[in-house]
Parts: C-alpha cells; sequence; structure tokens
C-alpha cells in the first residue's frame, strides 16, 4: 500500500494571522535528525532541504543503507511514494491550461468503450480523482499480488479496467474526501491515454524536463541507481524497492531532495516555467476533507494553522517515508526524506519546520520482534475474516506453511510468529494477537499499531 497518513496535532487556527518564523537553523534541524534516527530509531537516514527568500540549504545525517557508512546528501535518491500524486495532479492542470482536458471531464471519456463505470449521483470526473472524492476505494479489490514486497508490480491494466467495470460506489461521485490511491493511479492513466503516452513519458516531458530536475524519474538509470537510498522497514531492516507499472500516477516517481527544491522554487516563484500557471490553479481548488483545518486542492493538502496556509503532501513505501511542503506567504518551503517506513515519517519535522509551532512528535523507537518456528497447521485455526468496523475487514490466510493478513483496501501481507497466538508484520510496525474462546477456536484478533489496541470479531 502506498500509505498516506493526515495527522493533525491538536493545533487550531489563529484568529488573525501571525508573522513568518524562519525556518529553524541548520544546527537545530541537525539535532532533531540525530534524535529521531540515534535516540527514536525511525529512520536510516534522512535529508532535510529548505527553500526561503536567503536561498537553498541542505541538511542531512543518518547513512544511504544499513550496512554502510556514506550520508545521503541533497542528490541522493528516494522513493517518494504518494509525492507522486502532485506531479499527477499538476499534469492535470496543465492539460487543463493547454485546453486539453477539462477538470469537469467525466473519467469514461478518457476510457476505452468496454468500460462501462457505475454512476452514483453523477459521473465521476478527474476533478474527483485529483482530490479524492471519486467515491473510488484506496485500493481495487481485485488486486492480489503474487508478491506481498512489490504489491503493485504484477497488478496489470486489464485488472484495473475489470474493476472499475465492475465496482459499484458506496456514494455519490463528490460527496466526501476519501483518499484513494486507485483515483491516484487512474488519473495519471487516462492523462497519460489522452497524451497518446506512458505515465513516465509524460511526467519527464510536461514537468521533470522543463524544471531541469535530471533526478526525478521511475525507470533509474545505472548512475542514479548508484545514488539511490537503500529502503528500510518499520523495523530498518531491508526491504525491495516497489514498481507501479498501472498505477503508477499515484506513486511510482523517485527523486532526490535537490530536484524537489526545484519543483519547490517553480511553485513558490523563485524560477519561472512554463508550468506556473497550472502550479497557480491547483490551489484554487478546494474541497473539505472533514478534519479541522484541513482542505484537499489539486494533489495538495492545504492546513490552515497560525493564520497561515501550509501547502504539503506526504508520500511512504515499504522502505521510505517523504513529506513536501511551502508557506506560500513566507515563500518557504521544505522536502523531507527518510529511507525507512517506519510508523512515525517525516511528517511532523516538515511542518515544524515550516511552523515551528507545530511539534515535533514523540517516536518510541520500533521493538525488535523475533519469528519463532509453529507448528503451521496451528494456522487453519486464524485463517478467516474479522471485523473492526463495517468497511474494514481483516482476512487471514494461509498458504502452506506461510500466513498472510489482508485489510480491506490493502494488500496481503505475511505475517511471522512471534507466540503461538501472537503475530508480527515486517513491512509495518504492526502486530496481531489471536484470541481463542472457550471451545479452543479464534474468536478475535488485536491489532496493535501505533501505540493501539483494536479488536476485530470473527465473521466467518
Amino acid at each position: 500500500m502506498l500509505r498516506h497518513v493526515i495527522v493533525i496535532l491538536g493545533m487550531a487556527a489563529a484568529a488573525a494571522a501571525q508573522t513568518s518564523t524562519p525556518v529553524p537553523t541548520d544546527a537545530e534541524i541537525h539535532r532533531i535528525l540525530v534524535e529521531r534516527i540515534d535516540a527514536q530509531r525511525q529512520s536510516v537516514g534522512i535529508v532535510v532541504g529548505v527553500i526561503e527568500p536567503s536561498g537553498r540549504r541542505i541538511v542531512s545525517y543518518g547513512r544511504l543503507a544499513k550496512d554502510e557508512a556514506r550520508t545521503p546528501d541533497g542528490d541522493t535518491i528516494f522513493e517518494i511514494g504518494s509525492i507522486t500524486k502532485v506531479f499527477t495532479s499538476l499534469l492535470l492542470a496543465d492539460a487543463g491550461q493547454r485546453g486539453e482536458v477539462s477538470l469537469a471531464d467525466p473519467v469514461s471519456k478518457y476510457l476505452p468503450a468496454s468500460v462501462k463505470m457505475a454512476e452514483r449521483g453523477r459521473a465521476i470526473t478527474l476533478q474527483d480523482l485529483a482530490t479524492h472524492t471519486s467515491g473510488l476505494p484506496r485500493l481495487p479489490a481485485n488486486m492480489k499480488p503474487r508478491d506481498a514486497a512489490n504489491p503493485y508490480a504484477d497488478y496489470s491494466v486489464e485488472q484495473l479496467y475489470q474493476f472499475l467495470s465492475s465496482y459499484q460506489p458506496v456514494r455519490d461521485a463528490g460527496a466526501q474526501y476519501e483518499y484513494s490511491n486507485l483515483g491516484g493511479g487512474l488519473l495519471g492513466h487516462v492523462l497519460a491515454e489522452r497524451a497518446q503516452t506512458d505515465y513516465a513519458s509524460l511526467v519527464r516531458a510536461r514537468v521533470t524536463a522543463p524544471l531541469g530536475m535530471t533526478s526525478t524519474s521511475i525507470v533509474l538509470s545505472p548512475e542514479q541507481k548508484a545514488r539511490l537510498a537503500a529502503g528500510h522497514s518499520a523495523t530498518l531492516e531491508p526491504v525491495p524497492n516497489w514498481d507501479l507499472p498501472t498505477l503508477a500516477g499515484a506513486g511510482a516517481l523517485r527523486s532526490s531532495t535537490n530536484d524537489l527544491l526545484t519543483f519547490l522554487a517553480a511553485n513558490l516563484g523563485y524560477t519561472t516555467s512554463p508550468l506556473g500557471r497550472a502550479m497557480a490553479s491547483m490551489l484554487d481548488v478546494r474541497r473539505p476533507t472533514g478534519v479541522d483545518n484541513l482542505q484537499i486542492a489539486l494533489g495538495w493538502h492545504v492546513l490552515r494553522a497560525h493564520g497561515r496556509d501550509i501547502v504539503w503532501h506526504n508520500g511512504g513505501t515499504a522502505g521510505y517515508r517523504t513529506f513536501i511542503g511551502f508557506d506560500p506567504a513566507a515563500r518557504s518551503g521544505v522536502v523531507v526524506l527518510s529511507n525507512a517506513g517506519t510508523a512515525a515519517g517525516p511528517d511532523d519535522i516538515g511542518r515544524h519546520l515550516l511552523d515551528p509551532q507545530l511539534p515535533l512528535v514523540a517516536a518510541a523507537a520500533p521493538a525488535v520482534h523475533s519469528e519463532i518456528p509453529i507448528d503451521a497447521r496451528l494456522y487453519e485455526r486464524y485463517a478467516g475474516r474479522y471485523q473492526f468496523a463495517p468497511s474494514a475487514v481483516l482476512t487471514i490466510t494461509r498458504t502452506d506453511a506461510h500466513l498472510f493478513a489482508q485489510l480491506t483496501g490493502q494488500p496481503a501481507f505475511e505475517i511471522f510468529p512471534e507466540s503461538e497466538t501472537r503475530f508480527f508484520l515486517k513491512v509495518v510496525d504492526a502486530q496481531l494477537t489471536f484470541e481463542p474462546d472457550a471451545a479452543g477456536t479464534t474468536a478475535a484478533v488485536v491489532l496493535h499499531q501505533n501505540g493501539r489496541d483494536q479488536r476485530a470479531t470473527r465473521i466467518e
């Protein structure tokens, strides 16, 4: 799954705008990174980039990989995950400026006639996809990855079309914000179809090449691969990179801090580009998210805090957590790239640097979990479906001597035993405890994640 978590830390918007606060010093940023990596063990390496009226600066700490000494820098490449959706929405805004599409166009206009998308209320539009108000789920239900470590890699265009033709919306198009990786990937797909090219080529031709972003792409050259930071899991173990051939617009891009600062420079008006009008138009569209002081624009989220707007997006794959954001009034921007898929990503760092009144998260170091051998016949007790809420069901399946857990709208991930009843995931810092009833069958399962225990009752 491409992770995207909105964390609003109890702030209230001030009644009147306050004077913009300068981004903290390099020494303070370095202190934050040392604390996050050495004390909290929330990453292996982190790079922070800052752009402000006085110029650019880079602060980094840690290592490119767990087993090497090199420190990442501004040219180190990371998977940026869902930050890709900002680029996808920019492609939409740019196509609108060119007169190639309208934001109000139905998505079905750019799909083959054989794809019959059901409507509820009205047709899903391109703008609905960019603002996560399409009514489409987070992920397609027919996404059954052969390799849980690379869950998007084998999802095909044919499967996408099959799902779209069979899906029955549960709410009206445009009615409610619901973050959707499927929607972001579909937007990238139809824009590429409209341009008669592929998503990677479209991004290169219309965004990265005009801006001079030479380290941003999907497929990396040998020289770029040499600058790629290795991804690490929630427990800081190496994990494979992800591939998203069909849903590329949701999260396939890789980039560097310097390139993303170049992207921010164009958004903040420090450089001129043919994308200036399209970038500005992205913030003209605003829809509510259901979270106080938070709106969704085209691609970007907009947080209203202390009388100012912070425009931002984050990203996450199995081995990386990323953040990009800017304060339009202060003309300052921040990029934070981390090479670990820990629960405490760098969002709080990015927001804190843009507005020091927004606090940092005191994240605990992830616990170490060790796999033990158990009788795989026990897995039959656990296989079934467990319900957290009407729309959130955890499905446990067994394949030979392996057990998998799949939450509604997410791929299946293998779980590993640390006792006969307690299992852990390696891709995220989460654990499951199965609860037997008086008859010895499994009646419920408890999910332990982010300091919370959530119980799901077995339904079948």
